[in-house]
C-alpha cells in the first residue's frame, strides 16, 4: 500500500494551476485574484468561515452532505461530465498546447493501469487528458473510463474535494485501485504518475530523470488483478517550469525532503512567467506537450505474485517505456542522443 502512496500523482499543483492556464487563454491579462477560490489552501478558511457570517447555513448543510458523501471517493468518485467537458480546459489545452497521442487500441472490455511520465511539477498533461474531455480521450479510446489516482488528503478538503470527484481523480490508497480495477465488464484506466511528489523535484526543462527503479507497488497491483500496465510518456511536461537548483546533498534538496515526508507533498521552488510579462513569475510556459500512449503489456492475474515475479514485469515494463521514448523523441524535438535515465 504505501509504495502504491508514494508512487501517486499530486495533482495539487494542477487543480490550482489548471483554472489559472484555462482562464488566461481567454485573456491573458485576467487578474489573478480572481483565481483564488480555486486555491485549495483557500477552501478550509471559507468553509470555516461561512460558520461566522449569516451564511452559516451553507456550511452547515455542506458538513452534512460531506458525512453522507464520505465513502464516495474510494467507491470509484462521481464524475460530472459537463464540468469534464467544460470550455476551461479546451482553453487551458490551447495555452500550451497539449495533444494526447494513440499508438495503439485498448480493448474497451479489459480494466488498465496507465504509468504516467514523468510528473512534472504540475502533472499538466496527466490532468488534462485524464480528468478532461479536452484532449479528446474518450474519442481516441472508446469504452474506457479514466480513474486518476491522487494523495488522499486532498479529498478530505471542504469543496476542493468536489472539484477532483468531479474530473473522475480518485485517492491513492490500495482499496479503491482494487475497488475501480474489480469493476466487472472491464473500461475502466487506473492512471498513475508513478514517479510522484519525489520526482518533482527533478522536474526541469531537458530532464528525463524518472524516480522509477524501486517503484514497483503499481506492478503489483497490475499483477493482482490481471490488469494490462500501459506506460504512457508526455514529452514537454518537464518544460513548464524552471526550479531552483537542489541537487541531492544540498541543505534545499533535504529540507524538502523532510518535508515531503512529513506532510506527503514536494515543495519544488519553481517559477516560470507572469501574467503581465515574460520573464518570471508562476505561471507555466507556454510550451506544448505530446502524451503518448504505449502498446498494453500482458499481466497474468496472479492473487499473491512472488517479488521475483514483479521484479520481472517491472523490467518489462522499463523496458517498454524506453521503447516508447527512443521511438518518439525526434518527433518532438529531444536530441538523439538522449535517453531516459533511471533512479
Amino acid at each position: 500500500g504505501k509504495s502504491l502512496v508514494n508512487s501517486v500523482i499530486g495533482p495539487t499543483r494542477t487543480a490550482g494551476a489548471a483554472i489559472k492556464s484555462g482562464l488566461l487563454m481567454g485573456s491573458q491579462r485576467i487578474a489573478a485574484k480572481s483565481l483564488g477560490l480555486w486555491d485549495p489552501r483557500t477552501l478550509p478558511s471559507l468553509f470555516i468561515g461561512l460558520f461566522f457570517t449569516r451564511f452559516w447555513l451553507v456550511s452547515v448543510l455542506y458538513a452534512t452532505w460531506w458525512l453522507l458523501d464520505w465513502d464516495t471517493p474510494s467507491k470509484g468518485g462521481r464524475r460530472i461530465h459537463c464540468i469534464r467537458n467544460s470550455v476551461i480546459w479546451r482553453h487551458m489545452r490551447n495555452y500550451f498546447p497539449v495533444t494526447l497521442v494513440k499508438t495503439t487500441e485498448l480493448d474497451p472490455s479489459k480494466n488498465y493501469v496507465v504509468g504516467f511520465h514523468p510528473h512534472g511539477v504540475m502533472v499538466a498533461g496527466a490532468f488534462l487528458n485524464f480528468c478532461t474531455e479536452a484532449t479528446g480521450f474518450s474519442q481516441l479510446f472508446p469504452g474506457l473510463t479514466p480513474h486518476m489516482m491522487m494523495l488522499t488528503l486532498w479529498f478530505r478538503v471542504p469543496f476542493f474535494r468536489d472539484y477532483l470527484l468531479s474530473g473522475g481523480l480518485v485517492p491513492s490508497d490500495k482499496d479503491t485501485a482494487a475497488y475501480v480495477l474489480r469493476r466487472w465488464g472491464g473500461g475502466n484506466v487506473l492512471a498513475i504518475a508513478v514517479g510522484g511528489a519525489q520526482e518533482a523535484l527533478d522536474a526541469r526543462p531537458g530532464a528525463f530523470t524518472l524516480l522509477l527503479k524501486n517503484r514497483k507497488g503499481f506492478v503489483r497491483l497490475a499483477m493482482e488483478h490481471g490488469a494490462p500496465l500501459v506506460p504512457v510518456f508526455s514529452f514537454g511536461e518537464n518544460e513548464l517550469f524552471d526550479q531552483v537548483d537542489n541537487p541531492k546533498g544540498s541543505w534545499l534538496r533535504r529540507m524538502q525532503h523532510r518535508l515531503q515526508q512529513i506532510m506527503g507533498i514536494s515543495l519544488p521552488l519553481f517559477h516560470a512567467r507572469g501574467v503581465f510579462q515574460y520573464s518570471f513569475g508562476l505561471l507555466p510556459y507556454r510550451r506544448p506537450i505530446f502524451t503518448v500512449v504505449g502498446k498494453p503489456i500482458k499481466v497474468e492475474k496472479k492473487h499473491n505474485p512472488s517479488q521475483e515475479e514483479v521484479d520481472r514485469l517491472h523490467q518489462m515494463y522499463i523496458e517498454e517505456l524506453c521503447k516508447l521514448f527512443e521511438e518518439h523523441k525526434t518527433k518532438y524535438n529531444v536530441p538523439e542522443d538522449r535517453h531516459l535515465e533511471f533512479i
